[in-house]
């Protein structure tokens, strides 16, 4: 079993930086990447960064591209995600998930096996 907790969500107005952080507990923790998802009320919840946990390999999807950095600490355990310029539509809730395989894409939210709780972010206008 692995835990994930979020943290590091509040209200910024837009333009601003927030940075996400995800500690991972639990058993011997080696998994093959780790992602950042986010969800807005009554949508899916959508891809927003990936990273491999070995090689330190970035994925993003467009819409964050530029603006958001993932990155990872495997001595401690941890994903990081700083998100600068940001905008209104960025508001979501983010969520921290962890991969132990490699089926699916990495934009795909069935590659992961657990979740954190989710923290909001809101982008004020």
């Amino acid at each position: 079993q692995v835990q994930l907790v979020e943290s590091g969500g509040g209200l910024v107005q837009a333009g601003g930086s927030l940075r996400l952080s995800c500690a991972a507990s639990g058993r011997t923790f080696s998994p093959d990447a780790m992602g950042w998802f986010r969800q807005v009320p009554g949508a899916e919840r959508e891809f927003v960064a990936a990273i491999t946990w070995r090689g330190g390999d970035t994925y993003y999807p467009d819409s964050v591209k530029g603006r958001f950095t993932i990155s990872r600490d495997t001595s401690k355990n941890t994903v990081a995600l700083q998100m600068n310029s940001l905008k209104p539509e960025d508001t979501a809730v983010y969520y921290c998930a962890t991969s132990l395989h490699r089926t699916f894409s990495y934009a795909d939210r069935r590659r992961y096996d657990y979740w954190g709780q989710g923290t909001q972010v809101t982008v004020s206008s």
